[in-house]
């Protein structure tokens, strides 16, 4: 890299020289995959006849709403869906999450998790750990999981043991790992585990939380067996421009389910005003495959770099990826703020901030993050964040363009060195 303008080490710059080298061909496979789904989205766009007069706004009811419509069939044909729920008045992913399991669970269903513990925020949702005024349990949802196995894969005998032994009305999978070390499920593993779920109980509904899991493969979990799915727009769906929002997407009769809940029963889908958004969210779609294919090559060069500073990194830099994450196991606690505060560093917004740990609502411990984005929380933009635990491990995901994204995780490696933390 020619650096002419941030203060980096001539170790450091020599170093970024050799893994660009050593990752080209995984730099080449993912544009592969980016081309794929580009031709896909645009594909989408053309077949669903996308005009100007989309793009338009709505207040008040929403009713009949062109561009709304319209986005929802072209979102379900992105994600081999039937139909879909893509909408800006979803606040996050955790909030799409929960209308889709409320929409489709029901007082005494009983509820299977098949990748151990969800995500953090989901916790509460859930209401497993203690009574949450609201939570699924509140409302008489049964919770049950199966435990993954030591090699954080999910326990296949395990959950076709625990689909004979009672009765499920949903079977939950976690695409991306959250704040754990085990692995992302590819669309083969996905795939493989509704192969189970529908052999052992046919009537089981398999949902899958696809958060940072979009465009990553060339498929998504709708078309491998999954009949509902759900993100956040604030990832990869959104390309970086959707403001907000998220999308659910598979089975017809199940979006309605969603669609009841969201607005109100007999009503669902029909209502909605756009607000001038429909622009933005056209936008984020069509620019998805190529920023998500932008965030996997950031991934790829931080696992190749810090691997080469001798820390622990998953996945490895050549490994196939499921999902945008890339986890660096630091250590300590020292080395985890000094890697988060050179992060941010070098965001395009709030670079003079030094991030600090704090007590994050929905997380149990202190959690850091270096997140100087446009869109407040995208994590589609480059960030990286982090409970403050054992292994103190940074989660880093996104990079809008791998050139930016390079100088953050460069800078991370800059900000340790420069406080005696590493050597090279």
């Amino acid at each position: 890299m020619e650096n002419s303008f941030f203060n980096i080490d001539n170790k450091l710059l020599a170093l970024d020289n050799e893994i660009i080298n050593e990752i080209a061909n995984q730099f080449k496979q993912i544009d592969e995959i980016a081309q794929y789904n580009q031709q896909k989205v645009l594909s989408a766009f053309i077949n669903n006849r996308v005009s100007e007069a989309h793009l338009g706004i709505s207040t008040g009811y929403g009713y009949d709403d062109i561009g709304r419509e319209t986005l929802e069939k072209l979102w379900a044909n992105c994600m081999g869906a039937e139909d879909s729920l893509i909408r800006h008045n979803f606040v996050s992913g955790t909030h799409t999450l929960t209308v889709a399991l409320f929409g489709i669970l029901r007082p005494n269903d009983k509820m299977l998790c098949l990748t151990g513990r969800p995500y953090d925020t989901l916790i509460g949702v859930l209401g497993i750990d203690k009574h949450v005024d609201g939570s699924l349990t509140d409302f008489g949802v049964k919770y049950n999981q199966v435990e993954l196995t030591e090699n954080g894969l999910p326990d296949e005998e395990a959950i076709k043991k625990a689909l004979k032994k009672d009765t499920y009305k949903v079977a939950y999978i976690q695409r991306s790992r959250g704040y754990s070390l085990r692995p992302s499920l590819s669309i083969k593993d996905i795939e493989k585990l509704c192969k189970i779920v529908k052999e052992s109980s046919p009537d089981t509904i398999i949902m899958v939380d696809n958060c940072y899991g979009e465009f990553v493969e060339k498929q998504e979990p709708t078309q491998v067996g999954a009949d509902l799915i759900a993100g956040s727009l604030i990832k990869n769906p959104g390309g970086g421009i959707a403001p907000t929002g998220g999308y659910i997407a598979g089975k017809k009769e199940l979006i309605e389910k969603c669609a009841f809940r969201l607005t109100a029963p007999g009503v669902g889908k029909e209502v909605g005003a756009t607000l001038g958004h429909n622009r933005e969210l056209y936008m984020g779609v069509f620019a998805a495959p190529h920023t998500v294919g932008e965030a996997l090559k950031t991934a790829v060069y931080c696992a190749a770099l810090f691997s080469r500073l001798g820390y622990t990194v998953t996945p490895k830099a050549n490994e196939d990826r499921a999902d945008i994450i890339q986890s660096v196991i630091l250590g300590n606690r020292e080395n985890l703020i000094a890697f988060c505060k050179g992060m941010q560093s070098g965001a395009p917004v709030d670079s003079f901030v030094s991030p600090e740990p704090w007590a994050m609502p929905g997380y149990d411990d202190e959690v850091i993050m270096a997140a100087g984005s446009f869109t407040l929380g995208a994590s589609i933009e480059l960030s990286a964040d982090a409970p403050l635990r054992e292994p103190f491990a940074a989660w880093m995901q996104g990079g809008l363009n791998f050139h930016s994204g390079q100088m953050g995780v460069l800078l991370a490696a800059q900000s340790m060195l420069e406080k005696g933390l590493l050597t090279i």
